[in-house]
């Protein structure tokens, strides 16, 4: 077995309430696959039965980490959560985590879980030191994500555990649900939340003192000494990083707000939260295993009507804008509240949070009245008013059953001009902030085989002026194939945006392993094998060119102000989409990928599940 894996995986099942240790495949199907992403998306391909749909107990869930997961690189932390996406409904779906759940996992002996079938009953996973119990949840369903972790915690008697678990969301199995561990870190998109909910597994905790072996020490010394401060510089340090994000968002016009009605309000809902992180909001960074960064970090509310409220936020701005600023939340105090329920309650911002603000506008329009909202007035701003539509939302209840179905079957369901008013792609959340002038983003969010989310670095993503279409398509099919390798090997995206290569990764993970001879080719062939078998995966499941272009009208809408004002990609969505079939090596017109592709990946036995 080659250094960087702890050699084995952990089979659950759920509905026989037994676990048993798999070992890993052997170096030439890692070497093809690496990990997290790559092996997870393998998994979910040869083993999801045919006619099985998301929520059905056959519906593996997929926990897996890297080989450089756990060691001391830059951000060595990523964990990859594969399934069949509840959300979408017919494509693959995979979110990462970081914070302490996949270091913890491997320290305990595993690289991954295999979870199948469906509990009668409530339970959680303990998995410590070699050995996973099944243990009974019924105390713990209920409670929120932050609860569910410390009675875990008490439960097995290791508070250095970490614990990823499910909050009322999931356990309602709303589409958006999330899964969220270590109380800052959520694996957000590709329903991911539904599936363990569908489970009847609450929790899974992990902890372990094994240690990774890795081939070449030296080697990984010298290339983490060189990786480090490039990570550092390139993501600037903590207080800047989280004083200054929402600012310049606001500043580039890309802070959703209201509903995508009002890029220039974002403007000064970001320098307005920045300015609060200088004053009285006390932002304290919490860096995940290895990190030189800590872009998650408490927020401790000094002042105001909410002093002593302490937010444990994310690293991104997206839960940020779905929670408060796409119904027009601006005060900062208020931001850090509403975005902390919706991780407590187990929520994906990005998916529910645009299904609230639909109905926020659809209030101001008329399409909705107090009577149809169960008495709530939907004003823009209104912080209480969209927290009781949250708490309506997760346990399905009145007007909340409608948003529960994420923001394009909401939209339908209101009916009337509503679906003109939805923000999503493929009928899903995605990654949340105002992409509209951005092209390489906006197709790089569309074409993404796991349901939209990056899968490509568009270079134009946080460009302080709008962009052009040109070179958009070749740019994501080139920069998926890197970014999905590195999704495979086990660290943080923030570590190599700016600091670290392929090359830079590809000599960790040699180090790491000990593999002769990997070249940049051969680690990008990972990546395109990934996107590959997503797309076999996606057509068969139903997905077609349609689904591609299923891009929201407000999405294709030009913004009437902020820097993107005037700036639609509707005129070049389905010539950009079938110039990025062209270039991955798809059939254009159907992005049915052709025989030579797959055989050239080594992937020529999937050409049979391709309709």
């Amino acid at each position: 077995m080659a250094g960087g894996y702890s050699g084995k995986l952990l089979r659950v099942d759920l509905t026989a309430g037994t676990v048993r240790d798999e070992p890993l495949p052997g170096d030439d199907v890692l070497r093809k696959y690496v990990g997290c992403v790559g092996l997870g998306v393998k998994t979910l391909c040869e083993e999801l039965p045919p006619g099985a749909k998301p929520l059905d107990p056959s519906n593996p869930l997929i926990f897996m980490t890297g080989p450089l997961t756990g060691t001391p690189v830059p951000g060595a932390s990523n964990c990859c959560v594969i399934t069949y996406n509840a959300e979408t409904g017919f494509t693959a779906g995979t979110a990462h985590t970081h914070g302490q759940f996949g270091p913890q996992l491997k320290y305990a002996g595993y690289d991954g879980i295999v979870v199948t079938g469906a509990s009668p009953r409530p339970v959680f996973l303990w998995v410590h030191d070699g050995k996973a119990e099944i243990r009974d949840a019924g105390k713990v369903w209920g409670k929120d994500t932050h609860e569910t972790e410390d009675l875990v915690k008490a439960e097995v008697g290791e508070p250095r555990a970490s614990v990823a678990a499910i909050g009322p969301a999931g356990e309602n199995l709303l589409g958006g649900a999330s899964i969220e561990n270590d109380k800052h870190h959520l694996a957000a998109a590709g329903g991911v939340g539904a599936v363990m909910g569908s489970k009847k597994l609450k929790a899974v905790a992990a902890f372990g003192h094994g240690a990774i072996p890795v081939a070449r020490p030296k080697d990984l010394i010298e290339v983490t000494a060189a990786w480090r401060p490039a990570s550092a510089a390139a993501r600037q340090n903590t207080p800047a990083l989280i004083t200054k994000r929402w600012a310049f968002f606001g500043d580039i016009g890309v802070l959703a707000t209201k509903n995508l009605l009002a890029p220039a309000q974002g403007k000064d809902i970001g320098h307005k939260y920045a300015d609060a992180c200088l004053t009285y909001i006390k932002p304290v960074g919490k860096p995940c295993l290895s990190c030189p960064v800590a872009c998650s970090y408490k927020a401790k509310v000094t002042s105001g009507p909410r002093q002593g409220l302490v937010g444990t936020l994310g690293g991104g701005g997206e839960s940020m804008e779905g929670a408060a600023a796409m119904v027009g939340v601006s005060d900062p105090a208020d931001v850090v509240w509403i975005t902390d329920l919706y991780d407590r309650l187990g929520m994906n911002a990005s998916s529910v949070g645009c299904a609230i603000s639909l109905a926020f506008e659809c209030y101001e329009r008329g399409l909705l009245t107090r009577e149809d909202t169960d008495g709530l007035e939907l004003r823009w701003g209104n912080v209480e008013v969209a927290a009781a539509l949250v708490k309506k939302v997760v346990a399905r209840e009145g007007f909340g059953k409608v948003l529960a179905e994420g923001p394009k079957k909401a939209a339908e369901l209101i009916g009337g001009e509503a679906p003109k008013y939805a923000v999503h792609m493929k009928g899903a959340g995605f990654n949340l902030h105002d992409w509209r002038g951005r092209y390489a983003k906006m197709l790089d969010q569309t074409v993404s085989g796991a349901g939209p989310r990056h899968e490509s670095m568009a270079p134009d993503g946080f460009s302080p002026t709008p962009t052009k279409i040109e070179g958009a398509a070749e740019t994501i099919a080139k920069t998926q194939r890197s970014k999905l390798f590195k999704d495979c090997v086990g660290s943080c995206m923030f570590m190599w945006t700016g600091g670290a290569s392929v090359a830079t990764e590809m000599r960790a993970l040699a180090a790491v392993t000990g593999w002769e001879g990997l070249t940049e080719d051969e680690m990008l062939a990972v990546g395109s094998r990934v996107a590959n078998m997503e797309r076999v995966f996606n057509m068969a499941h139903g997905l077609t060119i349609a689904d591609d272009l299923d891009m929201s009208p407000r999405m294709q809408e030009a913004p009437a102000e902020g820097p993107a004002k005037g700036h639609s990609m509707a005129p070049y969505l389905k010539g950009a989409v079938m110039d990025y079939y062209r270039f991955m090596g798809w059939e254009p017109e159907t992005g049915r990928p052709l025989p030579q592709t797959l055989a050239r990946l080594g992937l020529e036995h999937m050409a049979t599940q391709l309709p």
